[in-house]
């Protein structure tokens, strides 16, 4: 008997290769919203439809629909943008969105608050500079991710190259992004489109993929579906250890659902690279579980199938083996502030950005200042998997400049700020996600200065302790991998969990279900205490939660792979 697909699998093969009925929904002037199958496909197209969930209880009462609009992302491989792009996307912020740019765990730009009649000069403004949104969202390789300062090195160069070679090779053929946002010529009769990788109905789930140089894990290589371990000797790139099967999701209330770290299955040479990324996605696209989305991701079509059944499908695609995985080491997987000089001399200066939400509030003016250094930048800038902006390829003259407008603007925070609060990552939640829980951007400038106020009174104010908060379980704030992470179940209620190391190589655990703001802190303060009088030199907060016997290590998620 064979097992029903779900229904988006149904809308996917019935949408002529992600056209569907978008383009008349976005001509419909009864409604500011789209049909709900259009809307699934639309996140192929780099955006999804929201609304405001602030005003949803008000506008029914008024009998007026809710307060719809978009969001819409960025392709933005390795998170690089120049400084003209970013002038455009500035623009674009303020003349059709909520006024703020947002920069996301995936090291691209999030525009909200996009109206229906706006979306479309929107998308056009972003392919006039010479970038996309397609294969942003959807069911497909997402933003290929990497470290974000590839330039010291010529190593380092060739490893952003390869980044980049994935996104652009792995992205969709279809014509329907063309036809619907950029006015191309549409086809007569049933489109014709090719997709050599993907096929008629696309992957099972999204597809993620994130290369890491050591020492730095700055992308959190494990929570990918694909992670590339750059593995460089004397100065040279060797190629790259292949981890798969990495995945923040799950469910409340639901076991059959978990994260899971991707698992290291060999290593392959720069050249067989692109071939082994091709060959696992076209596993997945044929193994990967269409009936239950809730299970479709890699990670469980890997637990399903058997790590070593699913390396041995990968080598008899390739039709060769893969090698033993090389040695490597991860140090940390925060971004490093303030300035440092590249091996050619060129200068790069990280700023923080909290919850990479760029705006200008009070005497906080991110989003001016960052308009103001684009307009006088003469290298580029690169967004981080942790939220935050390097801006990069300075000369040693321009310092001084760079410097003074920072300053001017409120952006040289990261100065003083704590350890936790530099190592703090939090997705948007309420109000425009519609899978928020509780709330997580607008709550971590709450929660920070208890935390803080806590840890200062045990002497651990600049203990560098990695925070992840998330407003639903689905992760994309990766709260698995934080030492200290909050999940949302509801209105002001959380799961509390301890224990994550700070190379992003171990999950965190449970520690208390479902509770508030009160209890949280209650549970944090007597942690901190023993913290501060028994941890042994240099050892990390998480670390210590685990040598200590704190948390629970029997669940059979607390998996090492990897750890060389």
């Amino acid at each position: 008997m064979t097992t029903p697909l779900s229904d988006f699998e149904r809308i996917k093969a019935g949408s002529r290769y992600l056209r569907g009925t978008i383009a008349e929904g976005l001509r419909d002037p009864v409604t500011n919203a789209i049909s709900d199958d259009d809307n699934k496909l639309l996140k192929f197209h780099g955006s999804y439809l929201q609304d405001d969930r602030d005003l949803r209880e008000e506008r029914r009462k008024q009998k007026l629909e809710p307060a719809y609009a978009f969001m819409l992302r960025a392709r933005l491989p390795s998170g690089v943008v120049t400084p003209a792009q970013w002038l455009v996307y500035d623009r674009l912020a303020r003349e059709y969105a909520n006024g703020t740019l947002r920069i996301t765990t995936r090291q691209t730009f999030q525009w909200h608050g996009i109206i229906k009649h706006d979306l479309k000069p929107t998308i056009a403004a972003i392919h006039d500079a010479l970038a996309t949104t397609i294969a942003a969202c959807g069911d497909v390789v997402r933003n290929v991710v990497s470290t974000p300062n590839p330039i010291e090195s010529s190593a380092h160069a060739l490893a952003y190259a390869w980044a980049t070679r994935l996104s652009d090779g792995l992205a969709p053929r279809t014509r329907a992004y063309h036809e619907i946002w950029l006015d191309g010529e549409p086809l007569v009769g049933e489109p014709k489109d090719e997709e050599p990788l993907y096929g008629a109905t696309y992957l099972p789930r999204k597809f993620k993929i994130g290369l890491a140089i050591p020492p730095l894990n700055d992308v959190d290589v494990f929570a990918q579906d694909l992670g590339l371990i750059a593995i460089i000797q004397d100065g040279q790139l060797q190629g790259f250890n292949v981890a798969v099967g990495g995945g923040m999701g799950a469910s409340h209330g639901d076991p059959s659902t978990y994260p899971r770290l991707a698992s290291v299955i060999g290593f392959v040479t720069p050249g067989q690279l692109f071939a082994v990324a091709e060959a696992v996605v076209a596993v997945q696209r044929d193994w990967g579980n269409r009936a239950e989305r809730k299970h479709a991701r890699l990670k469980y079509t890997i637990d399903h199938r058997g790590l070593d059944v699913f390396k041995a499908e990968v080598e008899a695609r390739l039709g060769f083996a893969l090698l033993p995985e090389r040695a490597y080491r991860f140090e940390h997987n925060g971004d490093r502030y303030g300035w440092v000089e590249g091996a050619d001399g060129r200068w790069h200066l990280t700023l923080q950005i909290e919850s990479g939400r760029l705006a200008d509030v009070g005497e906080r003016r991110w989003l001016s200042g960052l308009r103001e250094l684009a307009q006088v930048h003469e290298g580029d800038f690169r967004l981080t998997c942790n939220q935050n902006v390097i801006v990069a390829n300075v000369s040693a003259d321009q310092r001084a400049r760079i410097d003074a407008i920072v300053a001017a603007h409120g952006l040289d925070g990261y100065r003083t700020h704590s350890g936790i609060r530099r190592h703090a990552v939090a997705c948007v939640a309420l109000p425009t996600c519609g899978l928020a829980m509780a709330e997580a951007e607008r709550y971590l400038p709450q929660l920070l200065p208890r935390l803080e106020s806590l840890l200062a009174s045990h002497g651990l104010h600049d203990e560098p302790i990695l925070l992840r908060l998330s407003g639903c379980p689905n992760g994309c704030s990766r709260p698995y991998l934080g030492e200290i992470a909050l999940v949302g179940r509801g209105p002001g209620r959380y799961d509390l969990r301890l224990g994550a190391d700070f190379r992003g190589q171990r999950l965190n655990r449970l520690y208390a279900e479902n509770v508030d703001e009160a209890a949280i802190l209650d549970a944090l303060s007597p942690l901190f205490a023993r913290y501060a009088a028994e941890r042994a030199t240099g050892e990390h907060f998480g670390d210590f939660l685990l040598r200590s016997h704190v948390i629970d290590t029997s669940s059979r998620q607390i998996p090492l792979e990897g750890v060389a």
